[in-house]
């Protein structure tokens, strides 16, 4: 009985150990993504991923930190590297849970990256799987404010180009700012972003 209650108390003690050092790892990642050390975040959180593999965040993160770097740059081989590393990233938990709504989310913006360095090109292949992701988010989690910001961003961009009206999306702009208030994610580092970048939006509507 002794033995049996050491062991317990062992695997306690290692689970616990393990969560503070996932915790420590997110932690640190985000510092250094909040610092501008993009490249070094991702490799901390690609560490955290490989250890911690029934989390999906990791890997959530590693998509999301080189996607909106890609977003950034116009260089070809870097935005090649970049959205490379993000998709193998979501890949991995896409095929765990193809109905995460934030994994579509990413899946979406990644198309969209890909979008905005080569309109003519890859608009009309990828728009169409673009909206597809976000209409298949918005069944899912229909109150996730950034499923509907993201989607409205999106047609957004569409509208301007084809010169029609973006009073509709700039109403599901301000909807997904009211959403952002009520929202709450399920652990200290599941996704939250997007309140101020949905906030820049509505300026720029109005």
């Amino acid at each position: 009985m002794t033995k049996i209650i050491i062991v317990i108390v062992l695997f306690i003690t290692n689970l616990v150990s393990a969560q503070g050092q996932f915790e420590q790892g997110m932690g640190k990642a985000f510092q250094l993504w909040g610092e501008g050390k993009n490249s070094e975040a991702s490799a901390m959180f690609e560490r955290i991923a490989a250890a911690e593999q029934t989390s999906w965040l990791p890997n959530y993160y590693v998509a999301l930190v080189n996607t909106t770097s890609a977003f950034g740059t116009k260089d070809k081989e870097q935005i090649d590297l970049l959205l490379s590393k993000a998709q193998n990233a979501l890949d991995i938990e896409l095929i765990k849970n193809p109905n995460n709504a934030e994994l579509l989310v990413v899946q979406a913006m990644i198309n969209t990256a890909w979008i905005a360095f080569d309109p003519m090109t890859n608009g009309p292949k990828l728009s169409g799987t673009v909206m597809e992701l976000y209409g298949k988010a918005q069944a899912i989690a229909p109150e996730n404010p950034r499923v509907v910001f993201e989607k409205a961003e999106f047609e957004i961009g569409g509208a301007k180009f084809w010169g029609k009206d973006t009073k509709p999306m700039c109403a599901q702009i301000e909807k997904a700012i009211g959403l952002f208030a009520t929202f709450k994610p399920e652990t200290p580092f599941s996704p939250k972003w997007g309140l101020e970048r949905a906030e820049a939006a509505l300026k720029n509507c109005k």
